[in-house]
């Protein structure tokens, strides 16, 4: 039997805490092992608790997400963090994700991408909300520090570079090519490789840049 994804929970409001915990009482995948209403509280945790991945509220009472990732990830390199954010903070996400975050998503999200993200940065991927890629695009676009390539991509790798750059999601783009989400991993981590991108962020900037793809920014 596999071992459950050890889960904790940062946020500074109790009750969206709690209502996660439900939520997650109802994955036989995910084991929500701890909880913690700011920063200073979950790093002490830490020291007592072993997690797997963590959800990261951004703004939150003393010391704020982003710096709450860096001493976390600090005392423990393999932590995943997965920050949860909402409309209007799309300015600390970068820092956030320099810091050592696996991804972002918004809090609005849905059961079902929630659970998937979670289990993808548990796996070492990111996880980037579609709706808010466009402000990492858009943001770096224009910058002079980009390097062209030439990577060689298949028919279907372009079919889902495309779909990735709609905004579908895994599950999405394996319905709509007919193909198993898990087929769809393995054309997304082929783009990324090929590409020589970071993340799904900067393959979308790549595929910009080189005009393979163009999106309504």
């Amino acid at each position: 039997m596999l071992s459950k994804i050890k889960l904790c929970i940062v946020d500074d409001h109790e009750i969206f805490r709690k209502g996660l915990k439900l939520v997650f009482n109802k994955n036989a995948d995910i084991d929500v092992v701890g909880e913690a209403g700011s920063g200073e509280e979950f790093l002490q945790l830490m020291d007592d608790v072993h997690f797997d991945v963590v959800l990261m509220d951004i703004k939150m009472n003393g010391i704020d997400g982003i710096e709450t990732t860096e001493k976390a990830l600090q005392k423990n390199p393999n932590l995943k963090v997965l920050v949860l954010s909402t409309f209007g903070e799309e300015e600390f996400l970068q820092q956030i994700i320099n810091v050592g975050a696996k991804g972002f998503l918004l809090k609005n999200v849905d059961k079902q991408t929630l659970f998937n993200a979670i289990g993808l940065v548990y796996n070492n991927q990111n996880y980037f909300s579609p709706e808010l890629i466009p402000f990492f695009t858009n943001k770096y676009i224009n910058q002079n520090n980009f390097e062209e390539h030439d990577a060689e991509l298949s028919k279907r790798e372009l079919e889902v570079l495309t779909l990735i750059g709609e905004g579908l999601t895994n599950s999405e783009i394996a319905e709509k090519l007919f193909i198993s989400i898990r087929t769809v991993d393995k054309h997304k981590n082929n783009l990324i490789s090929k590409t020589g991108s970071k993340n799904v962020v900067s393959l979308l900037i790549y595929a910009i840049k080189n005009k393979i793809i163009s999106l309504d920014l």
